[in-house]
């Protein structure tokens, strides 16, 4: 199915998949999907995630320590399928877990498992021809970052490329809340508007209410990772499904009801 965003802004939320366990991403994925996340971004855990913050550096760490493989993810998602059949759902990986499964058996297996799309954070555009290759084969919506510093040309081809949604990085630098957007992100997002009618979702550093209505005024949807993260790594394992839950509500709240 294509990935469709239901709200203005849409929500997207990543998750690391194992973290604090399988059967607890699962959980709070549900959660997350019945509280109004439009897309879950199911993370595969990377031993030298480069371009992670701190917080999802730890959970990647803690989710290979139990074991967690990027079958277990694909697993996973066949999983969030079946009970969330109308969910968006995009596979989050590095490159390499996905060059060690193999890359057509990835694409196989991936489309299988009823994923919609699949992002993959270190690889750039110039070099994913096989990648694409095998995308389109299955029907998989790849999708790309775009980042400020992103040549004209650059953004160009990632328009060109992408299915499902584009994924525009507020700020330059790795995963991690912050406490205000930059202008950047408004001004990145108005770029790749001259070259795609695909949703623009916009992530690295969303963490609010506020941020999610700042989003809102200039691009489709917004993605949250790190300070879900956070939560769940705060929260006892089998508190985190509500935790989560009453965070996303909470996203959706207008900064005048905040303000009361």
């Amino acid at each position: 199915m294509a990935i469709q965003f239901h709200h203005k802004p849409g929500l997207v939320v990543y998750l690391t998949a194992g973290d604090p366990s399988l059967d607890a991403t699962r959980a709070i994925a549900l959660e997350a999907i019945d509280a109004g996340t439009d897309v879950i971004e199911l993370g595969v855990p990377f031993s030298d995630p480069l371009a992670d913050g701190p917080v999802i550096q730890r959970a990647s760490e803690r989710a290979l320590a139990r074991g967690t493989r990027l079958r277990d993810v694909l697993a996973l998602a066949r999983e969030i399928r079946a009970a969330r059949p109308s969910a968006g759902l995009v596979i989050f990986s590095y490159f390499n877990p996905i060059l060690r499964y193999g890359l057509a058996r990835f694409a196989d297996d991936a489309a299988a498992s009823g994923a919609d799309g699949v992002l993959v954070t270190d690889l750039i555009v110039e070099e994913a021809h096989d990648y694409l290759a095998q995308m389109n084969r299955v029907g998989l919506a790849p999708v790309f970052l775009a980042a400020p510093t992103s040549p004209d040309d650059r953004l160009h081809a990632i328009a060109q490329h992408s299915k499902g949604f584009v994924y525009a990085i507020s700020r330059t630098g790795i995963t991690g809340k912050q406490e205000s957007l930059t202008i950047d992100a408004a001004a990145l997002v108005a770029r790749i508007r001259r070259w795609t009618r695909l949703p623009i979702a916009v992530g690295f550093g969303i963490s609010s209410a506020e941020h999610v209505a700042q989003v809102g005024e200039f691009a489709d949807a917004a993605v949250i990772g790190s300070a879900i993260v956070e939560l769940i790594e705060r929260s006892d394992p089998e508190a985190s499904p509500g935790a989560v839950a009453r965070f996303i509500k909470g996203l959706r709240l207008q900064p005048a009801a905040l303000a009361r």
